[in-house]
């Protein structure tokens, strides 16, 4: 019985050493940073950009992959909730007649990636990660309307935001400035919403996610401009008193200096 026993212990053991050796000591994993964890808005801000950048870490024990690692950098703005109208021509003036409503839509939205995103990854493990502008879960809230409209409805939103420099989608734009160190340059216009945005980063190799890092980036208003945003938020009352105010004082002087005698 004791002979047995052994026997079959020796034989796991040895069955687990196989197994072992058969399987890659470490995965590749992923360090990557942000130039900036704040971006401050004042008067003459005209838009920035952040910088993200990192290494693909592999241990010295490590069995090499065959095959490129690929990288991509999405970064998405605050979640917000978006009408998009359609105008139609009723008794020959252009109105706005339909609409669709979407919730949760990033108010920014940024893809960079080292290859088109159909050469890094399978549609599922992009819709997944909801990588790609094709691949937001862009959902109208309570729509009944044909596919074909939705999609019209979808098609406009997206170009909008294109348009307004709110998304964007660039492909071989994450450079390595080795076999493993990386990065790339992310445009903020001037019109970014304030609010905290999430930066991942995804290491694919022959369409598997290996790895992903996460990073905040804070967008405030700073200044003057801080004082009027939350004075209008908190106290629109009088905030709008003192917009009115404002203005007569401005009138009034704009009076005495163009006067004529």
């Amino acid at each position: 019985m004791r002979y047995i026993t052994h026997s079959l212990l020796t034989v796991l053991t040895l069955s687990l050493l196989a197994l072992t050796s058969l399987t890659p000591a470490l995965a590749e994993r992923l360090v990557s940073a942000i130039s900036s964890s704040q971006v401050a808005i004042t008067s003459n801000f005209t838009g920035t950009q952040i910088l993200v950048y990192g290494e693909i870490v592999r241990d010295a024990e490590t069995v090499p992959r065959s095959g490129d690692q690929d990288l991509v950098v999405v970064v998405e703005g605050p979640l917000e909730r978006v009408t998009t109208w359609r105008k139609d021509r009723i008794l020959g003036v252009w109105i706005n007649a339909t609409s669709q409503t979407y919730i949760a839509v990033p108010s920014f939205y940024a893809v960079h990636t080292t290859d088109d995103l159909r050469n890094i990854a399978s549609e599922n493990w992009l819709k997944q990660y909801r990588i790609g502008l094709d691949n937001l879960p862009l959902a109208a809230l309570g729509s009944r309307a044909p596919a074909a409209e939705r999609l019209a409805f979808k098609e406009a939103f997206l170009r909008a935001r294109v348009q307004n420099g709110l998304y964007t989608q660039v492909s071989r734009s994450i450079n390595f400035l080795s076999p493993t160190l990386f990065s790339t340059t992310v445009d903020l216009p001037a019109n970014i919403p304030t609010g905290e945005y999430k930066i991942t980063t995804f290491l694919f190799s022959g369409g598997v996610l290996l790895d992903q890092q996460e990073q905040v980036l804070t967008v405030a208003k700073t200044g003057f401009e801080q004082v009027t945003f939350s004075l209008s938020r908190q106290h629109p009352a009088v905030y709008g008193a003192l917009a009115v105010m404002l203005a007569l004082f401005t009138g009034w002087v704009a009076g005495v200096i163009f006067k004529k005698d």
